[in-house]
């Protein structure tokens, strides 16, 4: 997606499985689009199954497209760190790979300061340190359209309904 208006920024994050972290932003208010795709690895145009081996180094994460006049960036990464476990390495739930890890991908400083700072303000939330890495963003490629929109197009799917479905229930408050 192209950030068409000037008043849409992009998060790019990374908390496991891409299709249970997009199914959640996508019913926040003010997220305009969220993209599942793979970030930071050092293959060209991975596919998932190259993803899905560990070895391309890129980690599944979602570009979510937001209105920060109506969702701040903030906000978002106050959500990212409720929604999944950020002090398991390489891990969420049975998903296990580097693909999986926690990371905040930043796209200039002040997202890296407010990631910084929500990353100090969420062990607030969590006994165990938080792990969660925060660099810069240096490559994104878009998912196989399969990915895009996967809870909702696919609610019942076994994955979906034994993990997703539960997560956004238990959630729904938040969003």
């Amino acid at each position: 997606m192209s950030e068409q208006s000037p008043n849409i920024e992009t998060a790019t994050l990374g908390g496991g499985c891409f299709w249970c972290i997009e199914a959640i932003f996508e019913q926040l208010k003010g997220v305009q689009a969220v993209v599942s795709g793979y970030a930071n690895g050092h293959i060209e145009s991975p596919t998932y199954e190259e993803v899905c081996t560990g070895q391309s180094g890129h980690a599944e994460v979602v570009q979510v497209h937001f209105d920060p006049q109506e969702i701040s960036y903030e906000k978002l990464l106050e959500t990212f760190f409720k929604i999944h476990d950020p002090t398991t390495l390489n891990q969420q739930g049975a998903d296990t790979g580097t693909q999986y890890r926690s990371t905040i991908l930043f796209h200039n400083e002040s997202q890296q300061t407010a990631a910084e700072f929500a990353k100090t303000q969420a062990t607030e939330l969590w006994t165990d340190p938080i792990i969660t890495e925060i660099k810069p963003l240096n490559l994104f490629y878009e998912a196989e359209a399969y990915h895009q929109d996967y809870f909702r197009n696919n609610p019942n799917q076994p994955y979906c309904a034994a993990v997703i479905a539960p997560k956004l229930e238990k959630l729904n408050p938040l969003v």
